[in-house]
């Protein structure tokens, strides 16, 4: 039964959302110094997004969700990346996830109907868990070693997933594994966190992105049921990306370091503006150099700006939208992202790399998003290989 708040919370304009998230990112803001240096998880600010009903964002509205498509969850995500990226990378796979169970035929009504109710009423992320430390990336090919073994009374999962975003708050595992069948089948299997046999390695100590949570997860001969199969097929059957997954990945994860990159340009103004050097007599704002850069910055934002909303925006319209073309996108955006905070650090000096200061964070988040699937040699041998026809 969805209570009353929730129905209330569907009522709202997708505007409105944007407006919501604005209203988080002081705090979220505040915080993310202290989960930076800690490597500590925002549990805080999933609590704010939930009572905000912005966990429900994509939810279908069929389902009281707020039944928004890609072009406005990527602006919140972008809004949330600003204040705080790890938290908006979380939020991300958890949207992309939701955009999946809503669009795809594969997926049991029983079960996306659930996890979309227990979001609408609370605090319930989910997240796909693919990456193993023999496997790496699953783009990259090869089978899981995750084995999913069939029994007369369920599934029982052993594998070691790492890069696993969002650990330690997820409520849902979407586990990617193989099944021990003389033939095996490859899949995706819905895993409730906390089972018997599960445990969180906290492994994430990254360069950036250091409160994402992105630990190791192991599952030890863990029961599920036998209907917690989503979606398990022959591995040829898996050569073609689900369309609907890779578009809204490559956008949603453009939108984030996008996000970044501004929130650099932001901090990079105020002290173009208030930096005045007893040699200089006036502020660096007066600067043709520094004018010209900051002039850069803004140019490769704009392009930003217009390659996530337009792309996003045909997703939402249903047009067909290629892998590659998507790969390409997230390509641009987050090479621009890079570019941008590098020259803010070039106009800054020592001052841009203190540790008072939140431009090195941002540039240490945006450097992930070089290796953040799908990856630049990834994405340029793929289109080569498109446009040489072989």
């Amino acid at each position: 039964m969805v209570t009353s708040a929730a129905k209330g919370r569907t009522a709202h304009s997708e505007p409105d959302y944007i407006a919501r998230a604005e209203a988080l990112t002081e705090g979220f803001a505040a915080r993310a110094t202290e989960h930076d240096r800690t490597g500590s998880f925002p549990f805080e600010n999933f609590r704010e997004l939930s009572e905000a009903g912005l966990l429900s964002l994509t939810v279908p509205a069929a389902f009281a969700g707020a039944g928004a498509g890609a072009r406005y969850a990527a602006r919140v995500l972008g809004i949330i990346g600003k204040a705080c990226s790890s938290t908006a990378l979380v939020l991300s796979m958890h949207y992309i996830n939701h955009l999946v169970m809503a669009r795809s035929p594969t997926w049991p009504v029983r079960l996306s109907r659930k996890l979309a109710h227990e979001t609408v009423e609370g605090l319930a992320l989910i997240n796909a868990l693919r990456v193993e430390p023999e496997l790496g990336s699953p783009t990259r090919g090869g089978l899981p070693a995750t084995i999913a073994r069939c029994t007369e009374t369920g599934w029982r999962l052993s594998g070691h997933k790492v890069y696993s975003t969002g650990a330690p708050i997820l409520k849902w595992y979407l586990v990617w594994a193989r099944t021990d069948e003389a033939e095996p089948r490859v899949g995706q299997f819905l895993v409730p966190a906390g089972l018997p046999g599960t445990r969180i390695v906290e492994t994430w100590d990254h360069h950036g992105l250091r409160a994402s949570g992105s630990h190791d997860v192991i599952f030890d001969d863990v029961v599920i049921p036998l209907d917690a199969e989503v979606d398990v097929r022959k591995p040829a059957d898996w050569r073609a990306p689900d369309p609907t997954q890779s578009t809204v990945h490559t956008i949603f994860v453009a939108a984030i370091y996008d996000g970044i990159a501004r929130a650099a340009r932001d901090w990079l103004v105020t002290f173009l503006k208030t930096r005045a050097p007893a040699s200089l007599g006036a502020p660096l704002a007066t600067l043709p150099r520094a004018q010209e850069m900051l002039g850069g910055i803004e140019a490769r934002l704009a392009v930003n700006a217009r390659l996530i909303d337009s792309f996003a925006s045909d997703f939402d319209d249903g047009l067909q939208l290629g892998a590659i073309e998507s790969n390409i996108v997230k390509l641009t955006v987050t090479n621009n992202a890079v570019a941008a905070v590098e020259d803010a650090l070039s106009l800054t000096s020592n001052h841009g790399l203190s540790r008072k200061n939140p431009l090195e964070r941002h540039y240490r988040d945006v450097l992930c998003g070089r290796v953040h699937t799908p990856q630049d040699d990834t994405t340029k041998i793929t289109a080569g290989r498109a446009a040489l026809g072989v």
